[in-house]
């Protein structure tokens, strides 16, 4: 049996192609299930996230017949070839324990991967997804995430897409944020984040948008915010000078039309728009107005790079703790199973890693 990874990320996409693969969260049991049965896999979890789309599975087969499992996700173009990695093996265990541990992010060391890690890893062992298998490999890439931030100071900085847009913001208005109005579209995990962040900068004007009128009340009331209905969104966004999506919708909801009807009540005053959300939740196009400036995910990874120096010292510790994690882990699934214990899957120290597309 070989225990695989295939996916794509920030490190091999764009977001424009990323975005065609995203799953949304309420979706993600059902393709997985989809894909199980089809492939005849044995095991499988499905990740995605605004940085990465990613294929965890055990097979009897190999990775032989699984080049293009990814593209299955994209509903666009049947042709469309990602540029995608394989990880088997020894490989894929270092790879998971190197996301789940906020290595592989485009912001190192950010703490939100572990959590969605985790999401995704209870609705696919929830769902019987998983098994022998993946259970133990999880469970110890949780146990490797968090003797990593105990060892280590691999945190530090901005840790999260959310902090980063924060970051971003203060550059724009270098002198006091307490003084731009701010709007968050998005109450969930990043959208949180932006707020907490924004409040430790001393922003005191934050408006908070989001489907669940109850969750956008609760988030905006800890901080001393203000919560907006949805279908309000645009009326309210006419005063905010800083405009921040983190939805998971699959849709766009800002196009042309809605910034340039908001930009006629701002009387042009400049409103800048960033964008955190994959798929986007802002329509490209709209920074070809004046004063209108707009920053997706990708947008960040200058910021990203100035916190990656800070932290490069932490790493050499934070690779030894995942190799040993990894070696201990493979001893664990090749030891000999107990009376009645499932079959465990042979890891290979000789395990490859194969980098398939553009």
């Amino acid at each position: 049996m070989t225990f695989f990874v295939i996916g794509l990320s920030h490190k091999t996409a764009s977001v424009g192609l990323r975005e065609q693969f995203a799953v949304n969260a309420s979706n993600l049991v059902a393709r997985a299930t989809r894909l199980r049965f089809r492939e005849d896999l044995d095991e499988i979890l499905l990740l995605s996230t605004c940085n990465r789309v990613e294929i965890y599975a055990t097979s009897h087969h190999g990775t032989g017949r699984v080049s293009s499992l990814l593209q299955s996700l994209c509903d666009g173009s049947a042709d469309l070839r990602p540029p995608t990695y394989i990880y088997e093996d020894l490989d894929a265990a270092r790879h998971l324990f190197r996301v789940t541990a906020g290595l592989d992010s485009m912001v190192l060391g950010e703490t939100e991967i572990t959590g969605q890690v985790k999401k995704s890893y209870e609705m696919a062992r929830a769902s019987r997804l998983t098994g022998g298998t993946l259970n133990r490999v999880f469970q110890k890439a949780f146990r490797v995430a968090k003797e990593i931030r105990t060892r280590t100071f691999i945190g530090r900085g901005a840790t999260s897409v959310g902090g980063v847009a924060v970051e971003l913001a203060e550059r724009i208005f270098p002198h006091d944020l307490s003084s731009q109005p701010v709007m968050i579209i998005g109450a969930g995990q990043m959208g949180e984040a932006c707020v907490r962040h924004l409040a430790k900068k001393g922003a005191r004007s934050i408006l908070v948008s989001n489907r669940s009128f109850d969750r956008a009340v609760e988030l905006a009331g800890e901080f001393g915010g203000q919560a907006v209905r949805f279908e309000d969104c645009l009326t309210a966004m006419a005063r905010a000078d800083i405009v921040v999506a983190s939805t998971g919708c699959p849709d766009t909801l800002l196009n042309c039309e809605d910034v340039h009807e908001v930009m006629v009540k701002r009387r042009n005053r400049p409103l800048i728009l960033i964008d955190i959300s994959v798929p986007r939740n802002i329509d490209a196009e709209v920074q070809h107005f004046d004063n209108v400036y707009l920053y997706n995910i990708d947008d960040l990874k200058e910021i990203v790079c100035a916190n990656v120096h800070n932290r490069e010292q932490d790493l050499a510790l934070c690779n030894r703790i995942i190799e040993t994690g990894a070696v201990a882990l493979l001893n664990k699934l090749n030891s000999r199973k107990e009376p009645g214990e499932e079959e465990e899957l042979q890891f290979h120290s000789g395990c490859c890693a194969t980098v398939v597309g553009g």
